[in-house]
């Protein structure tokens, strides 16, 4: 009978009473292949995009049979493989640390499978007689102490993000030396997590507030718009409010005038009023009526003083109507203001007479209008004249007091209001010339927007 080999490293299993005188030089043979499995270190040589095939040769020294196979210096620029041989049991130790690109390695048994390299770093890897397998960090048991982790090993690019969770941070673990410039983002911060506990004191400051559409600068009697975080998102030079109006000007005097208004003006409020009509007259017991008085309205009148000078405009008082002996009156005059008109309140018509008394019908002139005004003022019937807004402010002598005859047979002197219609005659002996009372003239009272 002849020698035999064991599969795994090929030593010679002697048969009893063979190799007479050469027992001892095979049995130290097996031994020094015993050492290279267990403790025997080789370098090769792999050529880039070829495979280079390790081997294991009955009872001989072998390069597949050595514990440590290291690479030799090379690039491994394109797709490389290094086999051991089929139907081996074994622990290797692969060192590429002298590779560049090692990750076109593979290292595989001959028909099976292997691993692929992903750096140039030392592997251990055992064959199962079929394929060889890689013995990786994350696939070995136990747990890694602290004392095991070098400082600074753990790397960034070492931590997935999801892992780093709260309750694996110490309170106040994370200190303001340990959070690098710029790191903290928007989409790092979870609004409800921000409070003023957890802000150092005048640590927000203009380069940490997210920017927004508005430009740096001074704003003043300022529009802005504020979103719901409290941010401003927009921002503009306003206007101020427009300054209170004031008292300035009032007329009375049938005529044209010219109106200037004060430095800075830009709108005007006017109460105008047109002149009332004057009264019927006539004998005996005929119809006979007052006559109406003027229309009475307020204005708002916005104006452009061009610069240097200031607004001027004309404007004209209505003067009253006259009556007519043993006839009806005349109309009132219009009140007007501005060239083209801007305001006009327009004069009541005379009072009316009729030979037969008539106590079923209004004899009475009809009442003016105010075309256009922003408050129509105007009585609704009537000869009262201007109550209160032609008037003006107390003071101001808007009311005058005038020889009237509400009665021919009691001539008074009395307060009467601009813009009131002439009381007719209605006495049953007054002469043929008495004439109906004359109408009030208009009004023009002007207040101005200076009063800051």
């Amino acid at each position: 009978m002849t020698s035999s080999y064991s599969a795994d490293l090929k030593l010679e299993l002697m048969v009893t009473g063979e190799n007479a005188g050469t027992w001892g030089d095979n049995t130290n043979n097996n031994l020094n292949l015993i050492q290279q499995a267990i403790a025997g270190f080789e370098q090769v040589t792999l050529n880039s995009g070829s495979t280079l095939a390790l081997v294991m040769t009955d009872k001989t020294i072998s390069n597949a049979r050595n514990m440590v196979i290291k690479f030799a210096t090379a690039t491994i620029a394109a797709s490389t493989i290094c086999t051991i041989p089929d139907s081996i049991e074994k622990f290797y130790i692969f060192d590429a640390t002298g590779l560049t690109n090692p990750e076109n390695l593979t290292i595989k048994t001959a028909s099976g499978t292997g691993f692929t390299l992903d750096a140039a770093k030392i592997y251990a890897a055992y064959s199962d007689g079929t394929n060889l397998n890689e013995i990786s960090l994350d696939t070995l048991g136990g747990t890694v102490a602290a004392a095991q982790i070098a400082d600074n090993a753990v790397t960034t690019a070492k931590i997935l993000q999801s892992n780093v969770t709260t309750n694996k941070l110490a309170s106040s673990a994370v200190r303001a030396a340990n959070i690098s410039s710029n790191a903290v983002t928007t989409d790092k911060i979870l609004q409800s997590n921000v409070t003023l506990t957890k802000m150092a004191a005048n640590s927000v400051g203009p380069s940490q507030l997210q920017s927004t559409a508005v430009t740096a600068g001074s704003y003043t009697t300022a529009d802005i718009t504020v979103d719901e975080d409290g941010r401003i998102t927009a921002a503009a030079t306003g206007s101020a409010g427009s300054p209170d109006f004031v008292f300035t000007h009032a007329d009375s005097a049938p005529g044209t005038a010219t109106f200037t208004a004060q430095p800075g003006t830009t709108k005007l409020m006017l109460y105008m009023t047109g002149a009332g009509g004057a009264g019927a007259s006539g004998v005996g017991p005929t119809g006979k009526g007052p006559g109406g008085s003027g229309g009475v309205g307020f204005f708002n009148v916005p104006i452009t003083s061009p610069a240097p000078s200031p607004f001027t405009a004309p404007y004209t008082i209505g003067a009253g109507g006259v009556g007519v002996g043993n006839n009806g009156g005349n109309p009132g005059q219009s009140t007007t203001f501005g060239s083209p008109v801007q305001a006009t309140c327009t004069g009541g018509s005379g009072g009316q007479r009729q030979n037969q008394p008539s106590p079923t019908i209004d004899l009475g002139g009809s009442n003016g209008t105010a075309p256009g005004a922003t408050l129509d003022l105007t009585i609704a019937s009537g000869n009262p004249g201007t109550t209160v807004p032609a008037q003006g402010p107390a003071g101001m002598s808007l009311r005058r007091a005038v020889i009237g005859f509400s009665k021919p047979d009691a001539p008074t002197t009395a307060p009467t209001f601009f813009g009131e219609g002439g009381d007719a005659i209605t006495a049953m002996s007054p002469a043929p010339s008495t004439l109906g009372a004359t109408g009030n003239p208009g009004a023009v009272v002007i207040y101005e927007n200076i009063l800051s």
